[in-house]
């Protein structure tokens, strides 16, 4: 498998003003999410076989279906 995608600082700026606002519950980080979708689109991997640096699985792709 290849190295790990990060977001750069001057990507997450650009795409920071269409994250939702937090409500109630601390929002999980938007950088790890948004990597890991990522991630796991470019290398063609089902949700289970995301790396566990990006979070749960369930959490990445619960994020793209909203």
């Amino acid at each position: 498998m290849s190295e790990l995608y990060w977001l750069t600082d001057a990507q997450m700026d650009r795409l920071r003003p269409f994250f939702p606002k937090s409500r109630g519950k601390p929002r999980v980080d938007d950088r790890r999410v948004l990597s890991g979708i990522i991630f796991v689109q470019r290398n063609g991997l089902m949700w289970k076989h995301a790396p566990s640096t990006y979070g749960p699985p369930k959490t990445l792709y619960s994020a793209l279906a909203r």
